[in-house]
C-alpha cells in the first residue's frame, strides 16, 4: 500500500513537472506514460540512487550536498530513457537542465507529501 501511494504521488509530481518545465514532454500515451515513468523512477530511487550516493559520498560532502541534485537529475534522465526505449512510452526529457528542474519538482512534492503523512500519524 505504501508503494502504491508513493507511486501515485510521483505520478502527480511528474504531471506537475511536465506542465511547468519546458523540455519535459509527454506524447501519445498520456496517463500511461506518467504511470510507467513513476514506476521506473520509484524503482530507480529505491535501488540505484542509494548506491550512487554511497559511491559518491565524498563528492557530495565536498559540494555541500549539491552533487545530490546532479545524481537525482541523472536518475531522472535514466528513467526517461528507460521509459522511452524499453517500454516505448512518450515521456521525454530533453537534456540535463530539464531533468534537474523536473527532479527538484518531484523531490519537493514527495517531501511535502511524506511530511503531511507523518503529521497525520501524530
Amino acid at each position: 500500500m505504501k508503494f502504491v501511494t508513493r507511486w501515485l504521488v510521483i505520478m502527480l509530481a511528474l504531471f506537475l513537472a511536465a506542465w511547468i518545465v519546458p523540455g519535459i514532454e509527454v506524447s501519445g500515451n498520456g496517463w500511461i506514460a506518467y504511470a510507467v515513468m513513476a514506476a521506473i523512477l520509484a524503482l530507480l530511487n529505491a535501488t540505484l540512487l542509494p548506491v550512487l550516493k554511497f559511491f559518491s559520498c565524498g563528492l557530495i560532502i565536498l559540494t555541500l550536498g549539491l552533487f545530490s541534485l546532479v545524481l537525482n537529475a541523472g536518475v531522472f534522465l535514466l528513467a526517461s530513457n528507460i521509459a522511452q526505449n524499453v517500454f516505448h512510452v512518450g515521456f521525454s526529457v530533453n537534456g540535463f537542465w530539464p531533468a534537474l528542474f523536473g527532479s527538484v519538482i518531484v523531490s519537493i512534492v514527495t517531501i511535502l507529501f511524506s511530511r503531511e503523512k507523518r503529521e497525520e500519524k501524530k
